[in-house]
């Protein structure tokens, strides 16, 4: 379960948000949506214990993620702005490293080739993400989707660049977590599940 409680942000004495509250149950898909500005990214960094808040708390499982920091970075997938892929690397090494560091179980070589299917980039795995438009990248970070046996998944728009049949296989995919279990927490820009019971709107900005 993650818990945010009396959440504050200040940003150039702009207050973001204020007094911030709301729990996320095992097996939910919530969407943090609103106008431009009103702190999303800041919101997602925060409670990925990436970025500084004013006020208030995290916690995951009933424990702060200052005092549980390695359990619950063992627990979180975060996807960004910034992708956090290596130009000098094909999408099979980016992958592969990716998950030498952060996985807890052991991937085949052909799970990989698999997942990078999945988003689009058959036949440009051995590819130098330096040679990728920025959009494929992007596809190499999203690959890691598929291989995540992380319980809380925080994404910070990962349908950019992604065209129809992509935020379809992406949905599925989120669809599928939150049913086995897992925790997903997105901003997007885009119409997810339309009228899908499923997921749950947190809106910033009043």
């Amino acid at each position: 379960m993650l818990e945010v409680k009396q959440l504050t942000a200040i940003r150039d004495e702009r207050v973001l948000f204020a007094a911030l509250s709301f729990t996320i149950d095992s097996g939910e898909l919530v969407q943090i949506e609103g106008r431009n500005g009103t702190g999303k990214t800041t919101l997602l960094r925060i409670v990925a214990g990436l970025g500084d808040r004013d006020e208030g708390e995290v916690c995951w499982n009933g424990e702060t993620i200052e005092s549980n920091r390695d359990a619950y970075h063992q627990d979180l997938l975060f996807l960004g702005h910034q992708t956090g892929v290596k130009r000098e690397l094909t999408a099979y090494e980016n992958v592969r490293f990716y998950l030498s560091i952060h996985s807890k179980k052991a991937v085949e070589k052909q799970a990989i080739f698999d997942a990078l299917t999945k988003v689009g980039l058959a036949g440009r795995e051995d590819v130098p993400v330096a040679q990728l438009s920025a959009g494929q990248q992007r596809r190499v970070a999203l690959a890691r989707l598929w291989l995540s046996d992380h319980k809380l998944w925080i994404l910070d728009e990962p349908l950019t660049a992604i065209d129809k049949q992509g935020v379809k296989v992406l949905e599925a995919l989120f669809l599928q977590h939150a049913q086995n279990g897992g925790i997903v927490v997105l901003t997007t820009h885009q119409d997810m599940f339309a009228d899908n019971p499923k997921l749950r709107k947190i809106k910033l900005g009043g």
